[in-house]
């Protein structure tokens, strides 16, 4: 980057990512002006990989439990070890960055003072390796401009990040969520702008992976929920009533009187219907739809195990442990 020209780091966190981070930090080449990865235990090459690639490597510590929130933490401290940078953008390390998003988000910032987050627009790149995959690829499609929260690939103005208090490592799923509101309390706005940002691999070919993925989302409603209410209200009240109420209620039905389970079957039956009529009235198409019905009305299961166990490890004491799905 050129001398006068605002500076950028990179923030990238990962474990186990193999290609996925070889890609990731060959995508920032030339565009920053410093790399930090940050490794949660891998066991594959990726330490020696990011060496070589020439970015800052911090291995965290197994004394306390691995988290993305921790990574990116870790990572904006090592930051402080030299000059901080005007920006600094996070990013996971299955994520390659887009050769023009840096520019276009350094440009946002510039151009609006009371910007403390820039994101844009995440892709899945393998969106037909699977229907998860694809999932996740409509997951990613929001609209631009000003949001109240948003994933982990993020551009943050360091003395906004400082002011919310940075990510909070005992967050063990939805922490990007938990920290943008944060942010959002400290008076800075966040804004999606109309680029592509990075592109992401899930790598989701199997339904145990995105049982477990689904279980992570649980346990983030309720976590995130927890700390700052009313945040996922609406989605701790569909999950409860689909993933725990009606289920009960059906195996109640199903002691005393077996028929009335036609009428429990009729109510998910309506919620898979419902959920195809907003997917195709937001512009897709039938056959995708219907797929992607089927896993949405499914993952209250996994979502109320989540919840389950957040609430569980919170009234034990016990330590938010990391849920990995690859």
């Amino acid at each position: 980057m050129s001398n006068d020209a605002p500076t950028v780091a990179v923030v990238a966190i990962g474990r186990n990512e193999g290609q996925r981070l070889v890609d990731c930090l060959a995508s920032l080449k030339g565009k920053v002006d410093r790399v930090v990865y940050v490794d949660s235990g891998s066991v594959d090459m990726s330490v020696q990989n990011a060496r070589d690639a020439g970015a800052e490597v911090v291995e965290l510590s197994s004394d306390r439990p691995f988290t993305a929130a921790r990574g990116r933490a870790a990572g904006f401290e090592q930051l402080k070890t030299g000059e901080m940078p005007d920006y600094v953008q996070f990013i996971d390390g299955d994520c390659s960055v887009d050769p023009d998003w840096i520019e276009r988000a350094v440009e946002a910032m510039e151009q609006d003072i009371e910007l403390g987050l820039v994101t844009g627009w995440r892709r899945e790149r393998f969106p037909e390796a699977s229907i998860y995959n694809d999932l996740c690829q409509d997951e990613w499609d929001r609209p631009e401009g000003e949001i109240n929260t948003c994933g982990g690939d993020m551009m943050v103005r360091p003395a906004a990040y400082e002011e919310a208090g940075g990510f909070d490592e005992t967050v063990i799923a939805a922490e990007d969520d938990e920290f943008c509101v944060r942010l959002r309390k400290a008076g800075w706005v966040l804004k999606r702008i109309p680029y592509e940002m990075t592109y992401h691999d899930a790598a989701m070919t199997r339904f145990s992976q995105w049982w477990q993925r689904a279980i992570r989302s649980g346990h983030g409603f309720a976590q995130v929920g927890y700390m700052h209410p009313p945040y996922f209200a609406t989605e701790q009240k569909r999950v409860v009533i689909y993933g725990g109420v009606i289920p009960l209620i059906a195996l109640f039905l199903w002691m005393v009187l077996p028929v009335a389970l036609i009428l429990i079957l009729a109510i998910y039956l309506m919620n898979y219907l419902r959920s195809v009529k907003g997917l195709t009235g937001a512009g897709m198409n039938s056959a995708r739809a219907r797929r992607h019905g089927v896993l949405l009305t499914l993952s209250k299961f996994p979502n109320i195990l989540g919840m389950g166990m957040f609430h569980y490890r919170r009234l034990k004491g016990r330590r938010m442990q990391i849920i990995e799905y690859k």
